[in-house]
């Protein structure tokens, strides 16, 4: 692994630190709020930790880390968008936010936008030909239809969506009877071409409900990966 991107850790404050054992070790970047509510992190490989440049903390919902990966520039997202039951203004104000962070990235960078975005895009891509792949999972709600405008706005595509997979690597989210896909990992059309593969690993739980969701892609003509995760304290 050599990014993981976390959301809801309600961790309070921001920081770093290492984790793991000496040759397997991490170093964490999070935020979090005063009220230990939300919070949004990144786990980077001992060895990569040196080629982080910077690290922006937005809010307890969007962190940024920009790290050099050969002669690219890639700028990772964590994010937790807010959840269904929160009013619609909130949900604006969020996706407003990131709309403007991604657009301020020179397009010879490379972005991958990761996290809970806590809506349902749907198996079909009727609208959003080109963002949305085809190959999703259920239906989709409100909330989905944001994320797919937030695509089209920035001309992205939605990477879970670009693979046929079987339903257990499609949902991030069961609890009981109840199955969804709220987790995504998102690119630019431009870097489409570099993501080999995106897939739900069901047997991995990494809290309760929730799944890994793994992208591998091409960089230096280097297969690198990176996980998609939720992480409570």
């Amino acid at each position: 692994m050599y990014v993981a991107c976390v959301q809801e850790t309600h961790w309070k404050g921001s920081g770093c630190g290492l984790f793991g054992a000496i040759g397997k070790r991490y170093k964490l970047f999070w935020m979090g709020s005063k009220a230990k509510t939300d919070g949004v992190g990144i786990f980077v490989a001992e060895k990569w930790v040196g080629s982080v440049v910077s690290v922006e903390r937005h809010s307890e919902r969007v962190l940024v880390l920009k790290m050099v990966l050969g002669d690219c520039l890639l700028n990772v997202f964590t994010v937790y968008a807010p959840h269904s039951e929160k009013p619609d203004e909130e949900k604006e104000r969020f996706w407003n936010e990131v709309f403007h962070l991604v657009s301020c990235i020179p397009q010879n960078e490379m972005v991958v936008f990761a996290g809970d975005m806590n809506g349902h895009i749907g198996s079909s891509n009727v609208g959003y030909d080109g963002k949305h792949g085809g190959f999703g999972f259920g239906s989709r709600n409100a909330d989905g239809s944001r994320i797919l405008e937030f695509a089209d706005g920035l001309n992205l595509i939605i990477c879970n969506t670009l693979f046929t997979k079987q339903e257990a690597k499609l949902v991030t989210y069961v609890a009981g009877p109840v199955k969804s896909t709220v987790n995504y990992i998102v690119v630019r059309q431009d870097d489409k071409a570099r993501v080999r593969n995106v897939k739900v690993i069901s047997s991995e739980e990494c809290v309760p409900k929730h799944k890994l969701l793994v992208m591998w892609f091409i960089q230096g003509g280097k297969d690198m990966w990176g996980v998609q995760m939720h992480g409570r304290r």
